[in-house]
């Protein structure tokens, strides 16, 4: 590892810890510190369990507003490292994670870490063959052991080769759906103004009509945001 490599890690390392530093203090922690206690207490080999290993070892707790972030190390078996991290969110962008930090946080080590850009792309496609885990919480799944949901996040090869694809054209005609509505109410609102019956009738049901378009569209998105009928199975599960 030559020396402008150490140095892009050393640079991300102190962001990672200087971000984690600042939320704590403006934070009350006594409520972070007592679920890593209740982690603690957790069977050996359950995901909790080793949360909360994971965090003792780099002398760490629970960060505000990001408890699944350590769940996701553990059950995915990145380090806290710095490398590990842009790694992570590479397998989470993969994995249908598209939010501001994942993104932010992938492009900026991307920039600093070239030489692992190869690495990232391998994450990138592990991510998008397993089932998503944006959703897991720590109070979910702590209690579940670890080895097993490892081996649940493989997606079946049936819905990776299907369903996945339905999802893509799906969510590709919920947009269409939406843009064609919003254009054809755009489109005739001029003329529900007029003065005419002939222009107000005549502009009045595609007016409805562009609406119901946009509507639908919207609909279809919400449906595809919720979290599949085998997932809610699994969740369902491991309350029981």
């Amino acid at each position: 590892m030559n020396i402008l490599q150490k140095i892009a890690r050393r640079i991300i390392k102190i962001s990672f810890d200087t971000s984690v530093k600042t939320i704590e203090c403006f934070s009350e922690m006594d409520k972070y510190h007592k679920q890593v206690n209740e982690l603690r207490n957790l069977k050996n080999g359950t995901l909790g369990k080793e949360i909360a290993n994971c965090l003792d070892s780099h002398s760490l707790t629970l960060v505000p507003k990001y408890e699944s972030h350590d769940l996701k190390h553990v059950l995915l078996n990145y380090q806290m490292t710095a490398e590990d991290e842009i790694r992570m969110q590479a397998f989470m962008v993969g994995n249908g994670n598209y939010s501001i930090p994942s993104f932010a946080i992938l492009f900026f080590g991307a920039i600093l870490l070239p030489d692992l850009w190869r690495t990232f792309y391998s994450d990138f496609k592990k991510g998008k063959n397993s089932i998503g885990i944006s959703e897991w919480t720590i109070e979910k799944y702590a209690t579940r052991n670890l080895t097993e949901l490892r081996a649940e996040l493989l997606k079946p090869e049936f819905e990776h080769k299907t369903i996945f694809d339905m999802k893509r054209v799906t969510k590709f005609g919920a947009f269409a759906s939406i843009a064609a509505g919003i254009f054809g109410m755009i489109f005739c609102l001029p003329f529900l103004f007029s003065s005419n019956m002939a222009d107000l009738v005549g502009a009045g049901f595609p007016f409805v009509g562009g609406a119901i378009l946009a509507v639908g569209g919207l609909l279809a998105l919400s449906n595809l945001s919720r979290p599949n009928k085998s997932q809610q199975v699994t969740a369902v599960c491991s309350n029981c």
